[in-house]
């Protein structure tokens, strides 16, 4: 009797896969970032114009809001393919060159530039923890120096997700299904 065997993914595909759910299920929650920003602008257009009133701390959560959709959705964005490119060169390459075109890109242009973003934030997101930065307006909001804390969150995704782009394009470079 031969025994059914269960061939377990390799550990690259299994990483893959773990990043590419985290960055799924971000993705999918950021959205609603969306749907609230909409909310607020409606919101504020309608006071504003209908009684003349203009909440300070209600406009500084859109502006939050935005913030966070942006920096929160961009590795969601990259994970999708979305993110600008020029196409000039690489629509015309071969499968093959194309993973290697990603995965260069991903080492020596995405990785140098987060970990630019990331070092040079640092001081930056500090000094407002420091003095628990808040808004200059006196109805604004508290937290200001939580929404500066994206600029950190923001290239440490990005990196995230860039490994799981190498991951998955030395996959398909191997011949392994994603």
């Amino acid at each position: 009797m031969n025994p059914i065997t269960i061939k377990r993914p390799s550990t690259m595909l299994a990483l893959y896969q773990f990043i590419s759910r985290f960055t799924e299920r971000l993705g999918l929650t950021t959205r609603y970032l969306g749907l609230c920003l909409v909310i607020c602008t409606a919101l504020v257009v309608l006071l504003r114009y209908a009684f003349n009133y203009a909440p300070i701390a209600l406009q500084e959560i859109m502006t939050y809001l935005h913030t966070s959709l942006f920096m929160l959705g961009a590795a969601y964005t990259l994970k999708h393919d979305g993110h600008v490119r020029v196409d000039v060169f690489y629509q015309h390459m071969s499968a093959r060159s194309q993973h290697w075109v990603n995965i260069l890109g991903s080492v020596f242009l995405l990785f140098p530039t987060c970990l630019f973003v990331l070092i040079i934030c640092i001081p930056y997101v500090s000094s407002s923890w420091a003095i628990s930065e808040h808004s200059i307006e006196s109805s604004g909001l508290p937290w200001l120096f939580l929404l500066k804390s994206l600029l950190l969150v923001q290239p440490v995704l990005l990196m995230i997700q860039g490994l799981a782009e190498i991951l998955r394009h030395a996959l398909l470079l191997k011949g392994e299904v994603c």
